[in-house]
């Protein structure tokens, strides 16, 4: 994993990860890089001089096939002042006496799921006394309505624009399109919510070319890679030429297990989670003078993990 912190530098002492012309400074393989937790003594300082070495890509090399983003935490950070709240009101609404804090709601992140996450919670503390003897199907129920209210809430909060994109969304999302690669958001919150983040953040003209892959389109939701091999089925392209934006463990887990590159960019909830298994990790896509990631570094990515068309090692 090439690791980054804010400003987009690799380890402590590398040069920045900037992406103009052909060169990627401080990249290194993580085949190499498993070899050298292998190795003892002055082997070591041989092998730190390698991973830093530079990998220079050719300008010719191919561009990804798609650029797939999760939502919650990568396009908005929606999750702490955003879904929690409209959780929240949705209990209050009905009636119950619940209030997920922002601790709690941030254990329950790794739940995937909406539905499956207030699941989760029912069944660790107790149901609420109007289902306590209900079967699991009226529980589904309940639970699906509950959702409901839930979407409709926060979709109202979307609308009024109070959560602003995260930077560099817009340029990167401008970038791939601009280049032929097909773009599509994959998430495991409700499609209408998606929809509206993407509509009312990007803009209705980007909305139409970005496709949504999300909620109960897929049976089984992150960490499952189910969400990802739809949408790389749907669009007619290779798992091994796309690029996934992610936020979360669960996420990075979904997109790697299809076999696709992953970038991160920590959010709020997530900072402190074990990112080792993505390709690159940052604090967020940044946009100029911060810039941390462009088009380019994903085609470098790309490259250097040995999936392009051509198969290249």
């Amino acid at each position: 994993m090439a690791s980054f912190a804010h400003g987009a530098t690799l380890l402590s002492s590398s040069p920045t990860a900037s992406t103009s012309g052909n060169l990627v400074s401080g990249i290194w393989s993580s085949r190499k890089a498993v070899e050298c937790r292998k190795i003892t003594g002055r082997q070591q300082s041989r092998c730190r001089s390698w991973r830093m070495k530079k990998v220079v890509a050719s300008s010719s090399s191919l561009p990804p096939e798609a650029l797939f983003f999760d939502c919650d935490g990568v396009l908005v950070d929606t999750e702490r002042d955003g879904h929690r709240i409209s959780f929240n009101q949705a209990f209050e609404e009905k009636g119950l006496d619940v209030s997920w804090d922002v601790d709690l709601y941030g254990e329950l992140l790794k739940i995937g799921g909406g539905k499956e996450r207030m699941t989760h919670f029912f069944n660790k503390v107790g149901w609420p006394p109007v289902v306590l003897q209900q079967d699991a199907k009226e529980r589904a129920a309940f639970v699906a309505g509950l959702h409901r209210r839930k979407t409709e809430l926060f979709m109202e909060l979307i609308e009024t624009g109070a959560l602003p994109l995260r930077p560099g969304v817009s340029r990167l999302v401008d970038e791939a399109l601009s280049n032929g690669v097909k773009v599509a958001v994959c998430s495991t919150s409700n499609e209408k919510a998606v929809s509206a983040i993407v509509r009312v953040m990007l803009g209705s003209e980007r909305a139409s070319s970005i496709q949504i892959f999300a909620g109960d389109v897929v049976p089984r939701k992150k960490p499952d890679p189910a969400i990802y091999q739809l949408a790389a089925s749907s669009l007619s392209v290779e798992p091994a030429r796309c690029v996934v934006v992610e936020d979360s463990g669960i996420g990075l887990t979904a997109a790697k297990a299809a076999g696709m590159v992953c970038i991160v960019t920590k959010s709020g909830y997530t900072e402190h989670e074990d990112f080792s298994l993505a390709d690159a990790v940052f604090a967020c896509i940044g946009d100029p003078p911060a810039q941390n990631f462009d088009l380019t570094f994903c085609r470098h990515l790309l490259l250097q993990e040995g999936k392009t068309a051509q198969g290249k090692p």
